[in-house]
């Protein structure tokens, strides 16, 4: 369909014009679903939007590899449009994000969790899996992606302490620090019991996790502001460990993170993290 831009390139020059644009429909699949480019609409772009975002913040990338796909996408969804003579107004514009642009997400207030997130029935519309890693983020703020990958190899709910342990099981983590067990409390242990062998349904697609996730909390009034989206959960986690005064290695060793200072000694036992984020957990 895209003969006039490739009939004078080499192999490899067409292999390198075809592989990011191909990248970028794959991307858009994962987060919206395989659907006609008619069924396209200005949420699945949204959607697609929020998903960059949050992989800009988790994988600390650049805008610049953000735009590089928004492009490829536009480039390709705009070609077929035109070649098969569709006539369509593709939700395209206002995509683009600002060098710069790749902050961090607000957090969700502890008053927003309690009275807006966590009242029985105001998840009941997920399906069960999605629902169950939102709440299972809510005390351990561990990644979605982390917890989508979970086994029943990383459930330890017979364990002394029930905890969730994040490894290489499948997958490629951040980094060597992401590798790491979490104390399993209050909702997040109650939501993770009925699936002692993971979620399945999310396991090699946590994109269209965090597309269902986010796209349920808008469409219900859930979001605390048109920032917040599913990924907010792991950076209230992060606020509430430092108001309960949480030390600094036992924070990090939580949420996967470097300390900036040498370390020394093992780090906090299992139980004694436990022990902590009772007093914090809803």
């Amino acid at each position: 369909m895209a003969k006039d831009k490739t009939l004078s390139k080499s192999q490899d020059q067409l292999r390198r014009w075809e592989n990011p644009r191909k990248k970028a429909i794959r991307n858009l699949i994962e987060v919206i679903g395989d659907k006609p480019l008619r069924d396209i609409t200005g949420d699945d772009m949204l959607a697609f939007r929020e998903w960059w975002m949050d992989r800009l913040e988790e994988e600390s990338l650049t805008p610049n590899s953000a735009n590089k796909d928004l492009v490829h996408l536009g480039e390709v969804l705009k070609e077929v449009n035109r070649k098969k003579r569709l006539g369509l107004i593709l939700p395209l514009s206002d995509l683009s994000f600002k060098e710069g642009e790749k902050k961090k997400r607000p957090a969700f207030s502890s008053d927003w969790i309690k009275e807006v997130l966590l009242p029985p029935g105001a998840l009941d519309g997920m399906n069960d899996q999605a629902r169950a890693i939102t709440l299972v983020m809510v005390n351990t703020g561990a990644r979605p992606s982390e917890i989508a990958a979970l086994s029943a190899n990383t459930i330890h709910l017979e364990a002394t302490v029930p905890h969730i342990s994040i490894e290489p099981e499948g997958r490629q983590l951040k980094s060597q620090r992401s590798r790491r067990k979490i104390p399993l409390t209050g909702c997040s242990l109650e939501a993770i019991r009925p699936f002692t062998d993971g979620f399945p349904l999310y396991r090699t697609s946590s994109a269209s996790l965090s597309a269902t996730v986010n796209k349920y909390l808008r469409e219900n009034n859930l979001i605390q502001t048109p920032e917040h989206t599913m990924y907010s959960l792991r950076h209230a986690f992060e606020d509430r460990m430092l108001a309960g005064g949480f030390d600094e290695r036992i924070r990090r060793d939580l949420f996967g993170h470097r300390l900036n200072r040498e370390e020394y000694g093992d780090g906090a036992t299992l139980d004694h993290m436990h022990r902590l984020l009772q007093t914090i957990a809803f």
